[in-house]
């Protein structure tokens, strides 16, 4: 593992509002970025009342101007949502305000329901259209002549790194192809994690962006001075996961000793299967499952995240996060 890094969703936790929510994301950046985190990534979500970065590049140039050194970007923009053109223009600018911070990583998926899907997209196409868009965002942040019909202004020329997110074999095939690096979401959904990470080390083809595979997973993150504290902290996930599985989004619960009464066995089954790339605990004991799950995916990369109602709480989770990764991280090979 050569770098360590964060995802935050900006969570809105009961009894708080978008605007704490949001300025507890600033706060975060900050505090990662003097923990020595390599990169901090948001993502876009829509009509879902626990999340607020749904305006997504905003979150991300606000971040960027409250930090200095840490890499910001998008874990990720869901691409059939936008025009590439204009997911061009916005990471262009972004890259021209903080250049070489910038990071934009790209879902296939909608990332909110269908009624909230249309309502985004306004005109709904059957046809599967993600490899070419991405083609056609690549291409407009690269070195276009200025005598091209249409350019991305600002955009062209920044060079803007761009992932492929998936959590499937589809996302692993694609970055392979096209020689991205690629980040799955085994912190939501594992299944196919060891069999995406084969086939895009395998198939990966060497590119103008990218000289050998590099690969990115994703792990949830719970920690706290005790194993009890911190598995008490991260029953706000697991019932906001299960809230959501079962069709009632809401806003980052608090705590709770017990969800037996409220989840019902199956679905936290389902859940805790869902959220199994994850690490809970006290310092050794997080080291511990960290240290397993790199030394059996073997990621280049490691993205932390973790869903806790507290910011305090939050902050010492991701600060004990830190020290351990460090302890964990290995120079790049040459």
């Amino acid at each position: 593992m050569q770098h360590f890094s964060l995802l935050d969703l900006s969570p809105v936790p009961e009894g708080a509002t978008v605007a704490e929510a949001l300025a507890n994301t600033t706060d975060l950046a900050r505090h990662a970025e003097a923990l020595g985190f390599h990169r901090f990534w948001l993502a876009e979500h829509h009509n879902m009342p626990g999340i607020a970065s749904a305006a997504t590049a905003v979150v991300i140039g606000h971040v960027a101007a409250a930090t200095r050194r840490i890499r910001v970007g998008a874990g990720g923009i869901m691409l059939p949502n936008h025009a590439p053109l204009m997911v061009a223009e916005a990471f262009g600018t972004l890259a021209t305000l903080h250049p070489g911070r910038i990071d934009l990583g790209l879902g296939r998926a909608p990332g909110t329901d269908p009624a909230t899907a249309r309502a985004l997209r306004r005109h709904m196409v059957q046809e599967d259209r993600f490899p070419q868009d991405v083609a056609e965002l690549l291409a407009y942040l690269d070195d276009m002549p200025e005598t091209a019909p249409v350019r991305a202004i600002p955009g062209a020329g920044t060079h803007v790194p761009v992932w492929i997110l998936g959590s499937s074999l589809y996302g692993a095939q694609l970055a392979a192809y096209l020689g991205l690096p690629y980040a799955f979401a085994s912190h939501f959904a594992p299944m196919m994690l060891e069999q995406a990470l084969a086939i895009y080390r395998q198939e990966f083809q060497p590119s103008k962006w990218l000289a050998r595979p590099y690969a990115m997973i994703a792990a949830g993150v719970c920690a706290a001075e005790t194993d009890e504290e911190a598995r008490f902290l991260r029953s706000s996930q697991l019932l906001a996961f299960a809230r959501l599985r079962t069709g009632r989004p809401g806003k980052l619960p608090r705590p709770r000793t017990d969800l037996s009464a409220e989840v019902p066995p199956p679905v936290m089954a389902q859940v805790e299967q869902a959220l199994s790339v994850s690490a809970t605990g006290a310092p050794d004991s997080v080291e511990r499952q960290l240290a397993g799950l790199i030394r059996r995916y073997r990621p280049d990369e490691l993205m932390i995240t973790g869903m806790i109602h507290d910011h305090a709480a939050r902050r010492r989770s991701t600060a004990i996060a830190a020290d351990v990764l460090k302890a964990l991280e290995t120079p790049a090979a040459a």
